[in-house]
């Protein structure tokens, strides 16, 4: 730790809601009017207008997340506002990547999901939230359970129709849907209907849903076990069955903030599910054929991680540059020349490398590679019941050979 002195805070972040400034502490309208300069967005240096005695600046249009704006007045007295809590999904956390902690302080108010909890009477600790401003709305989608309570934060007036239509397309069209719309100001306005009768008009632009999922039996519902049903993707058969990936995707291990690279992706399912294993976790699925690239980010939205980052090229050419992998699956195309080297040399150390193979030709490679390297080499034999004749008898998958490694 260093032995220097903390910098003294230059900068005060403070969090403003629908009420302006009579919603806000001593301490925060001391803090606008001791500025110099103040950033904010239109809405915002208006709610605060009567308190600005500096220089109101509005956020430049494209947002610049390096803040340059801001930090060139290092050392000057500055203040930012901000929506409600700006370290929920907030401007306090792009700042924070330019500015040391130590050099700001943040004076927050109640974020709007917190006002829609509070409203809703719903314990916080009990409900999903997502943010789905600027975001796709698909990423709603792993959320949808029976049962379940989702405050979500949108991103204009439109986004509410959009979410209740997307439920009732999945299944969840008995879903009821409370629209919060401005909340905390004195244009607030709640609205509550079912997602399969959703025809609210003139939505503020500022509101939060709140939605309490109920659904019918045929709603698309993403269990948390992995290897889901091969059914709910889409593919051509090229495709890691079920029972295979949920083996692969234990023996690949996902951890917090890692990034997998799913070499010969097929249909994506490996990479999907591993996203799906946690929102901390990325993936980049690399695949030579552009029907299955197309048919990859199809399965992606449908399966809320429209984040996964498509490749479309063949292994090992297109790996040089890709940012370096925690992980590796190599579903497809092993056996090219150069494709296991490459992913061996790409791997950071302690990093772990799982390989399937239903061809001898790749059979071979693995085991020699076991040979040389070791891991764990293990066969996986899969049969299922089917009609034989008038009875019935087992129908044997390909087995598959599999090795994992951890790179020392």
């Amino acid at each position: 730790m260093s032995a220097e002195a903390p910098s003294r805070p230059w900068l005060t972040i403070v969090g403003i809601g629908e009420d302006g400034i009579s919603g806000l502490g001593d301490e925060a309208k001391q803090a606008i009017k001791a500025a110099e300069f103040v950033f904010g967005g239109a809405r915002h240096l208006e709610l605060a207008a009567a308190l600005i005695g500096g220089e109101a600046r509005q956020w430049p249009k494209p947002f610049d997340a390096a803040m340059s704006a801001v930090t060139a007045l290092a050392g000057r007295k500055v203040c930012v506002l901000a929506s409600g809590d700006p370290f929920f999904h907030g401007v306090g956390t792009t700042l924070a990547r330019a500015i040391p902690p130590d050099q700001m302080r943040t004076i927050p108010a109640p974020s709007s999901i917190s006002l829609a909890a509070a409203r809703m009477g719903w314990a916080m600790q009990d409900v999903e939230t997502v943010s789905l401003h600027g975001r796709p709305i698909d990423l709603i989608r792993p959320l949808l359970h029976p049962g379940v309570r989702i405050l979500a934060l949108t991103s204009d007036a439109s986004a509410p129709a959009a979410i209740a239509a997307l439920l009732a397309e999945l299944g969840f069209g008995p879903s009821r849907i409370t629209v919060l719309e401005a909340l905390g100001g004195p244009n607030e306005r709640i609205h509550i209907t079912r997602a399969n009768a959703f025809n609210f008009e003139n939505i503020n632009p500022l509101n939060v849903l709140a939605l309490e999922i109920e659904s019918i039996s045929q709603a698309r519902i993403l269990p948390f076990t992995p290897g889901l049903a091969d059914d709910l993707f889409e593919h051509d058969g090229q495709i890691t069955k079920r029972e295979v990936r949920a083996m692969t995707l234990s023996a690949l291990s996902p951890r917090r903030g890692e990034l997998l690279w799913d070499i010969g992706a097929g249909a994506g399912s490996v990479a999907i599910e591993w996203m799906l294993a946690h929102p901390s976790l990325q993936a980049i699925a690399i695949e030579a054929d552009a029907e299955r690239v197309a048919r990859i980010t199809r399965n992606a939205a449908t399966f809320g991680v429209p984040g996964l980052t498509i490749i479309h090229g063949a292994a090992p050419a297109v790996l040089a540059g890709l940012e370096t992998p925690d992980a590796i699956f190599i579903g497809g195309g092993g056996s090219d020349p150069g494709v296991l080297d490459a992913a061996i040399q790409a791997l950071r150390p302690g990093g772990r490398l799982v390989a399937n193979a239903v061809t001898l030709d790749m059979e071979a490679l693995l085991i020699a590679r076991h040979a040389a390297l070791g891991g764990t080499l293990t066969r996986i034999s899969v049969a299922r019941a089917a009609p034989v004749g008038t009875m019935t008898g087992w129908k044997p998958a390909m087995p598959v050979t599999q090795w994992s490694w951890e790179k020392p």
